[in-house]
C-alpha cells in the first residue's frame, strides 16, 4: 500500500516539476520537447524501480532506492514553489508580462530549498543543551549529565562509520549516562561486525541504556536487540533500573504496534513505573503519546524523553505531525514533568530535514535549588 502512495504522489510530483520546468523559454528553447519528455519518462522509471526494490535495501539496490526518496522530496519542495509561482500569476491569466520571471523564481526557489534540505539532512546533528530541574533529585547529582539520542536509524544511508562519528560527538559531552530512545536501525540488522566496538566506544560510567521504537520491529527486532547488546548497550524494555542511588531510569517497549491495532497504550508503562516518591524518575518512550505523557506525568516521571517525530522533518509536515502529537519537538512542561521530543540524530526516507537538523541532546539534571 505504502509503494503504491509513493508511485501515485511522486509520479504527480515528478510530472507537475517536468511540465512546469519546460514552460520556462530559457529550457524549452534550448530542448526539443521530445529530447525532454523522454529524458523526463526514463527519470521517472528509475524512480518507480526505486521505489519498488525497498528503500532500506543493504545491497546494491540501496542506490535506485535512495534516489526514489530523494527526488520524491526534491519533487515535493519543487511543486511546492513552482505552484506558489502559479498562484501568484494567476497560472499566467495576470501579470503576462512577469510570467515567466515569476515562475523561473518560483523553480529557482525550489532548486535552492531543496539543495538546502539536503544539506540539513546530510550534516552533522546538532548538540541541543537542556537543563532540566527534578523534584527528588539528590543534590549528589546536581550538575549531572545525560547524553539523549534518538531516530539514528542506521542502515543503508548510515552505517558503523556515521556512528562512530556520533560517538565522537557524544563522549565529548563526557555525560554519566547515553541515552537511545529507539529506531536505531531503519528496519533490519546493521549486520557489520565492527558496529559492537563502535559502540563500546560510548564512555558513560552510568551506563548505555537504550528502548525499542517502531522500526526496530519493522524487521527482525531481536537481533537488532542482540546486536547493540554486543555493543554494550542495555536494553529496557518495559523494566527500570535505579542508575544511582535517587535516580530511576525507566523505558517501556515500543507502543507502534498496540496504536496500529488498537490496543492498550499504557499498559507497558503500568507494569514498568513503580512508586518512586524519593527518587528522581526518568522515562524513556520512542512515541510522545499523549497517552503515555499524561500517565507518566501522573505517576510522577520527572523527565520524558521520546523521539519518532523527526520535528517533521521537512517543512510543512510538521504540521500534520503536530495534529498527530500536539507535543512533537523540543520542551515541554506537563503538570510539573518535563517532556523532552528530540528531533533525532538521522533521518527516515530522504536524506532531507527542513529547516532544522537533528540533533543530540545534552541534558544537565538539577536537584531543586541546585546551581543554575
Amino acid at each position: 500500500m505504502f509503494s503504491i502512495v509513493l508511485n501515485i504522489v511522486g509520479s504527480l510530483f515528478h510530472l507537475f516539476v517536468a511540465a512546469r520546468l519546460y514552460a520556462l523559454a530559457p529550457i524549452r528553447s534550448r530542448i526539443p520537447a521530445r529530447t525532454w519528455w523522454i529524458g523526463a519518462l526514463l527519470l521517472w522509471f528509475v524512480y518507480i524501480a526505486g521505489v519498488h526494490v525497498g528503500d532500506a535495501a543493504l545491497d546494491w539496490r540501496w542506490w535506485p532506492a535512495q534516489f526514489a526518496v530523494t527526488w520524491l522530496g526534491i519533487t515535493f519542495l519543487m511543486s511546492m514553489c513552482l505552484l506558489a509561482a502559479d498562484l501568484l500569476g494567476g497560472f499566467g491569466f495576470w501579470w503576462r508580462a512577469h510570467t515567466q520571471a515569476i515562475r523561473l523564481g518560483g523553480a529557482f526557489a525550489g532548486v535552492l530549498l531543496a539543495a538546502f534540505a539536503l544539506f540539513q539532512g546530510m550534516r552533522a546533528p546538532v548538540i541541543v543543551e537542556q537543563e532540566v530541574v527534578m523534584r527528588d533529585l539528590p543534590p549528589a547529582l546536581d550538575g549531572t549529565v545525560i547524553a539523549a539520542v534518538s531516530d539514528i536509524h542506521l542502515g543503508a544511508q548510515r552505517r558503523s562509520e556515521w556512528m562512530a562519528a556520533r560517538v565522537e560527538q557524544i563522549n565529548a559531552l563526557t555525560p554519566a549516562a547515553v541515552l537511545l530512545v529507539g529506531d536505531l536501525v531503519e528496519d533490519e540488522p546493521v549486520g557489520e561486525p565492527q558496529l559492537a566496538g563502535v559502540l563500546r566506544g560510548l564512555r558513560a560510567p552510568l551506563g548505555v541504556w537504550a528502548v525499542t521504537g517502531n522500526h526496530e520491529f519493522y524487521g527482525d527486532a531481536e537481533t537488532t536487540v542482540s546486536e547493540f547488546a554486543e555493543g554494550g548497550v542495555r536494553w529496557l524494555r518495559d523494566r527500570q533500573v535505579e542508575l544511582a542511588p535517587g535516580l530511576v531510569l525507566a523505558g517501556i517497549e515500543d507502543i507502534g504496534a498496540a496504536m496500529r491495532r488498537g490496543g492498550s497504550l499504557t499498559r507497558g508503562l503500568a507494569g514498568t513505573l513503580n512508586a518512586q516518591e524519593d527518587k528522581a524518575t526518568i522515562l524513556m518512550s520512542h512515541i510522545p503519546a499523549t497517552a503515555i505523557v499524561s500517565e507518566a506525568s501522573r505517576r510522577g516521571v520527572d523527565l520524558m524523553l521520546s523521539g519518532h517525530t523527526h520535528g517533521g522533518q521537512i517543512w510543512p509536515f510538521s504540521y500534520a505531525v503536530e495534529r498527530r502529537f500536539p507535543k512533537y519537538a523540543g520542551a515541554y512542561d506537563v503538570e510539573g514533568m518535563m517532556l523532552y521530543v528530540t528531533r533525532g540524530a538521522g533521518s527516515w526516507g530522504p536524506r532531507m530535514r527542513l529547516w532544522k537538523p537533528g540533533e543530540i541532546i545534552k541534558l544537565t539534571l538539577r536537584a531543586p535549588g541546585g546551581a543554575s
